[in-house]
């Protein structure tokens, strides 16, 4: 170890992270304390990683992070997760952020102080290329004077933020390719609570818990789209098509519409969702490069309604992977009045019920048919805790009926996933 370079021990210490633990590595020797001083890039404070940060008072709390920081010179990446212990002085953390801020490039900071901290003002106009928020107010964003120029990653959770500065922050980002926003707390002047959204550079957005009446995204260059438990009357997103993953779960909305991004798609993702088949379909027909296509948990606006496998094998011909869920009915069990339609390229099949029964079994009969080139299929049930007779006699039948399909199909790997 004492012929290791100053600068691999500074990669070390970099790698283990927690401060607690580089303090403790560091007091090695002269040389590792050199290491900590000089050569370490990351350094973490996170409340959950040491439960002594639970007892230690505000004051002492601040002189301890205050010590551990000013005895680096150079972090790249500085991670303060303090949301669960007592709310710090601001002075103590503003001098943690303009300390550090000329040469990091990553700050995880979610920090609840007295006063709030304009996060922006203290780390605009520098080289951040990662910036993670929570539990923060942000307000009165200057997109001319609190700029990003580097930001690639920005990441606001539990957030309080207006619809207009949240859109000026991405415009103060023109390099931003992901975004990610969780539970962030919208303040609308406008009653019709309208989010614009415009990044030439946004590859990648995540939304998750957020309801508003109406989202509208222009993102040219976006690449995936996730929404999960959101409420919204409309999303609008405005591309030149280079969308190619397309994740929705557990989301309500009125009116969904990504215009011609279609086109590029290659994974689409939906669960817990009501669709209306026509209409789903007619904004995806498009995808003739879709790959993977899950409907997971749907539910069918028109009882009438389900799954189109023909359809679905004559506009996605380079299908591979097919993921189906939803509450059968007869209508599922309609191929097609002829049985010329396969699907080709499919290679593995997911399907799944909620309720055993003879209908489920005989749509598994009949997709395996369609499937002529299937390497794998899983099955997905659910079996209550409790099993009456009738229930346990049901999925012995079901599994017996199983294993005489799957003899017509040995080359077929057979899983089965129960909860």
């Amino acid at each position: 170890m004492e012929y290791l370079p100053v600068e691999v021990i500074g990669n070390i210490l970099s790698r283990l992270g927690a401060a607690r633990d580089v303090v403790i590595a560091s007091s090695t020797c002269q040389k590792w304390r050199e290491a900590w001083r000089n050569h370490l890039h990351t350094l973490m404070f996170n409340s959950n990683d040491w439960p002594v940060y639970h007892e230690l008072t505000r004051s002492r709390l601040e002189i301890i992070v205050t010590q551990t920081i000013f005895q680096t010179n150079g972090l790249h990446c500085l991670s303060i997760i303090m949301d669960d212990v007592d709310e710090f002085s601001a002075a103590p953390v503003i001098a943690w952020l303009m300390y550090t801020r000329e040469t990091l490039r990553q700050l995880h900071y979610n920090v609840r102080t007295t006063p709030n901290i304009n996060i922006l003002e203290k780390c605009g106009r520098q080289r951040l290329e990662v910036l993670a928020l929570a539990h923060n107010t942000i307000t009165g964003v200057e997109p001319s004077y609190q700029k990003f120029p580097c930001l690639r990653s920005l990441s606001l959770s539990y957030v309080s933020i207006s619809a207009l500065d949240l859109s000026l922050f991405l415009t103060a980002c023109p390099k931003v390719e992901v975004l990610s926003l969780v539970s962030i707390d919208i303040v609308m002047s406008d009653p019709q609570a309208t989010m614009e959204l415009t990044s030439n550079s946004l590859k990648d957005i995540y939304v998750e818990a957020i309801s508003l009446d109406k989202i509208i995204l222009e993102a040219d260059s976006l690449e995936k789209l996730h929404l999960k438990d959101c409420t919204l009357e409309v999303f609008e997103l405005v591309s030149k098509g280079s969308l190619s993953h397309l994740k929705i779960d557990d989301v309500s909305v009125i009116h969904l519409d990504i215009g011609e991004s279609a086109e590029d798609l290659e994974i689409v993702d939906v669960s817990n969702f009501t669709i209306m088949w026509s209409k789903f379909h007619h904004m995806i027909a498009k995808s003739s490069k879709l790959k993977r296509l899950r409907l997971w948990g749907v539910v069918f606006d028109d009882e009438d309604e389900a799954v189109d496998i023909e359809t679905i094998s004559a506009c996605f011909p380079q299908l591979s992977h097919l993921s189906l869920s939803y509450e059968l009915r007869e209508t599922a069990l309609h191929y097609g009045s002829q049985d010329s339609f396969q699907l080709e390229n499919v290679v593995v099949l997911e399907l799944g019920w909620m309720v055993i029964g003879d209908l489920f079994s005989h749509w598994v009969a009949g997709l395996l048919e369609r499937c002529p080139n299937l390497r794998k299929l899983v099955i997905y049930g659910v079996v209550s805790e409790t099993k009456t007779h009738e229930e346990c006699h049901t999925l012995a039948n079901f599994t017996s009926f199983i294993v005489r399909l799957m003899r017509k199909y040995l080359h077929v790997d057979v899983q089965f996933e129960y909860e």
